[in-house]
């Protein structure tokens, strides 16, 4: 079997996008972003999403309550470290369907970990039953409790694989 897109070399076209947009760090004018505030998605059952994130993955519960754009929708969030959220809705009575991958749309959520929380943090994941894809030897993908794609990176945040992306 091989790999998808292993006859494809789009080396020049990367190239060439690299020398028209990016700039050295030196060079390049402030973020006009304070950061991201939350990422949220949606989830089907708030207990379930709470036992996965908070109890499994040990992202603590930081708020909870109702969301001021749907009467008896709950919006909650987790901390994933350095100030930031991951946050959560759901939406009763509303048949939403099932997570789906798309252009324009969610296809994985990347935590950074340190490399010992990555390694107890993916033995959780096995002993739970979650089944587990390793790459690289710094991130295992799995999914969430609604089909979510997830990554678990030991990279630290701003690296990835060994180079920096800021």
């Amino acid at each position: 079997m091989s790999e998808v897109g292993a006859g494809v070399d789009r080396s020049e076209e990367w190239a060439s996008l690299r020398a028209r947009y990016l700039k050295a760090s030196a060079d390049r004018p402030p973020s006009s972003a304070r950061g991201l505030h939350h990422f949220a998605i949606l989830s089907s059952d708030v207990e379930r999403t709470i036992s996965f994130y908070q109890g499994l993955l040990e992202f603590p519960l930081t708020e909870l309550f109702e969301n001021r754009d749907y009467r008896g929708s709950t919006h909650f969030f987790f901390d994933v470290g350095n100030e930031n959220l991951l946050a959560f809705f759901d939406f009763p009575d509303l048949d939403l369907g099932e997570y789906a991958e798309m252009l324009g749309g969610l296809h994985h959520i990347a935590i950074s970990v340190t490399p010992d929380s990555w390694e107890h943090l993916s033995a959780k994941l096995e002993a739970a039953g979650v089944p587990t894809v390793q790459l690289s030897g710094s991130s295992v993908y799995f999914s969430g409790p609604d089909g979510e794609r997830l990554e678990l990176i030991k990279d630290p945040l701003l690296e990835m694989y060994g180079l920096t992306v800021a």
